[in-house]
Order: C-alpha cells, then structure tokens, then sequence
C-alpha cells in the first residue's frame, strides 16, 4: 500500500511540474526566457528534483510536449480514419499535416520550446522522426504518379512536414497576422498540390 501511495504521489508530482512548465511557457514572451528556477519555483519542488527527473532542461520540454501531443499520437496509430491507419492515404495525408499544424497552434510555447532547446539538429528528435515516419509511409501507400518512388516519398514528407515548423507557425501567426484557418487552408492547399487535385491522387 506504501508503495502504491508513492507511486500516486510520484506521479502527481510529475503531473504539477509539467503543467507548472507549460503555464509558463505560455506566459513567457520567449520560451528561453523561461529557467529551470522559475519551473521549481512554480511547481513548488527543488530544483534538484527537476533534474533528477527530467535530466535538463529539454528533457523537461520534451517531457511536457509528449504528455501534450499524446492522444494525438494514439489517434494516429489507433484511432479511425481519416487519421488511423485505416483511412485511405490520399485522405491521411492533408489529415496528418493538418493535425500536427493543429497541435503547433494550440500549443505555439510549447512546440516553439521544443524546437529552440538546442538539443542539436530538430530533425533528429524522436518526435519528429516518428511523425516522418508515419508520413513517408503513407506517402509510399500512394499510386507512384501522385508519391513517386519510396525515396521521393522520404524528401516530399521532409518537405510537408517543414510547412509545419513551429518557428514558420510562430511567424505567420504572431508576425504576420495569419489567422489559424487561414494557414490550415493554406496547407491544405499545398498538400493538394504536391499530391495532386484528384481524389485518387493522379490530378483532375
């Protein structure tokens, strides 16, 4: 019982640190500008706690980010079309992009965080070679005049995935006014180009 109760508790604990973290990230005017200090702080623990749980700093990001981008990851992987693996992938594709732009738009701080860590190339992150892996597969289920060859469905889910980037996000939406419909219709737009305008793929 003892050690059930710690494990309730040690998980509360994680459960106030993150969403301490994210509070403040979504307050801050930069996510850089946001300390392991002032997350102890918030969340009422030392700040030794911080990195014996999380490592670092983007340890802890990355920690809030996938607590946050979860039930969108077991949609994708379990859930019913168009985002599960069953939807046909000419109806997944614009569906997953638009999902991960959704998220970003919800969650500007956070995924802004996430990519301004400096934990070394973006590219690299689990998170965004999961969400280029699901892509590129789906890319490949594609008729080749939509898709083309497995190694052009590597780069094209490189390139839909960089019309997502938080910092691209960041900008539209705080620099250039660009309201969220606005750049999901955008996106939706250019996914039908890449892919083509048919329902099949191969263009009108």
């Amino acid at each position: 019982m003892a050690e059930r109760k710690a494990r309730a508790d040690a998980l509360r604990n994680r459960e106030t640190v993150l969403a301490a973290a994210d509070e403040l990230f979504a307050r801050s005017a930069s996510p850089r500008g946001v300390s392991m200090d002032d997350i102890a702080v918030a969340a009422g623990v030392g700040k030794g706690t911080l990195f014996r749980r999380f490592g670092d700093r983007t340890g802890l990001i990355r920690a809030v980010f996938d607590a946050r981008i979860e039930p969108l990851r077991q949609a994708v992987e379990e859930g019913p079309a168009p985002l599960g693996p069953s939807a046909a992938p000419r109806e997944r594709v614009p569906a997953l992009l638009d999902a991960v732009l959704c998220f970003k738009l919800d969650h500007r701080h956070l995924s802004l965080a996430l990519e301004e860590a400096g934990s070394g190339s973006p590219y690299q992150g689990a998170s965004y070679a999961w969400w280029h892996g699901v892509l590129r597969d789906t890319l490949e289920q594609l008729p080749e005049a939509a898709a083309g060859p497995a190694a052009d469905s590597d780069f094209t889910a490189h390139v839909l995935l960089a019309a997502t980037r938080a910092d691209l996000v960041e900008h539209l939406a705080g620099q250039e006014g660009m309201t969220p419909g606005r750049m999901r219709a955008r996106l939706a737009a250019f996914v039908g180009r890449v892919l083509g305008d048919g329902p099949d793929g191969r263009g009108a």
